[in-house]
């Protein structure tokens, strides 16, 4: 009906003549979408692209975006297809390698999208964020249902994620997740709900919106990371060990004394304060002994934990460094980052108070 309307206008208008000063320019379609921002589009699996266990191919997943193209001219390649647990860090290293070669080889390319599983999203999401050295926006978005499900998110959060990544305003604010459109910041965001559209929360609340006339921010992050990182994924070839251990009434320091034995360099301890229990204190004076980096983080999912402590606390051993307000997995994360440059205890705790 619209368009009839229009031809009928635009015949109209040719029989009675142009109004003065008006010219009619015909735009073809191919000049429109070259106008239109370059987004590459980097698929490794998860939810969104599993459909009755066969997994979608990136062309066959922007296909089921509708009106995508309308946003961006799409590039689109698979990193991998697996569920998101299954990659493994060196791989992480390679996705960072690969998004930043995307970026600074690609004049055209506004920004990437990286698809991902939700299970292990911002802890991905963050690692890029920490690696990832450019202005240019890298998006991570995943969804909660998949492709053959009543009600598949994953269409309506690719299109957003693609706005935001080809927006002028995402340069500059490093790795966002986009979900339900929100726009997160990689550092804050986490999965609060195993089921529910609305998972992805950040504390602090989101940093924008994906709106229907157009992608908006609210706020900026005050902390390092995107183009202010000090990290560099292509000088490294591994990640060294580190694990998250969890303090619970009368729990055992055998666990830590077991992750150091197997070769962690780093132990990240998740305590609501800072204390202790059972016979870990003892067993994080080992680790240290065996110069192991003990971070503590809280589990509480607020508040900071800071580098000093009394008699009992994780921080009373002297050396220990407190993750701020990071959540155990993600300390986890710029510490392997951390110790793969050094392992000046000072300089760490710096990096937890910048990132």
């Amino acid at each position: 009906m619209i368009r009839a309307t229009g031809r009928f206008l635009l015949l109209l208008l040719l029989i009675t003549g142009l109004p003065s000063g008006l010219v009619l320019t015909a735009r073809p379609p191919a000049a429109a979408a070259q106008a239109l921002p370059k987004v590459r589009l980097v698929a490794t699996g998860g939810t969104i692209a599993n459909r009755s266990g066969v997994r979608l191919s990136p062309a066959e997943l922007v296909r089921l975006a509708p009106a995508i193209d309308r946003h961006a001219r799409i590039d689109a390649e698979a990193f991998a297809n697996v569920s998101s647990g299954q990659l493994t860090l060196e791989q992480w290293l390679q996705l960072a390698k690969r998004i930043s070669t995307i970026l600074g080889d690609d004049a055209e390319c506004a920004g990437v999208v990286v698809t991902s599983g939700t299970d292990t999203l911002e802890e991905l999401a963050y690692f890029l964020h920490l690696t990832v050295r450019s202005d240019k926006p890298v998006v991570v978005v995943g969804s909660m249902r998949p492709p053959d499900a009543v009600v598949f998110d994953g269409a309506a959060n690719l299109v957003a994620a693609v706005r935001v990544a080809a927006a002028a305003e995402s340069h500059g604010r490093g790795t966002l997740v986009v979900m339900n459109e929100e726009i997160h910041g990689a550092r804050d965001v986490t999965k609060t709900d195993a089921q529910r559209l609305d998972a992805f929360q950040s504390r602090g609340g989101r940093l924008g919106a994906v709106d229907a006339d157009r992608v908006s921010y609210a706020r900026r992050s005050e902390k390092r990371g995107g183009p202010q990182t000090e990290f560099d994924a292509s000088t490294l070839s591994a990640l060294p060990r580190v694990d998250v251990l969890l303090t619970y009434q009368g729990a055992p320091g055998d666990l830590i004394r077991a992750a150091v034995d197997n070769g962690a360099a780093g132990i990240v301890i998740a305590t609501a304060a800072g204390g202790t229990s059972g016979t870990q204190l003892e067993a994080l004076r080992y680790a240290m002994s065996k110069r192991a980096v003990v971070v503590s983080a809280t589990r509480t999912g607020a508040g900071r934990v800071v580098p000093t402590g009394e008699p009992g606390r994780v921080l009373a051993v002297p050396g220990t460094l407190g993750a701020e307000d990071l959540t155990p997995i993600k300390a986890r994360i710029l510490l392997m980052l951390a110790l793969a440059r050094q392992t000046d205890p000072r300089d760490i705790q710096r990096m937890f108070r910048e990132y």
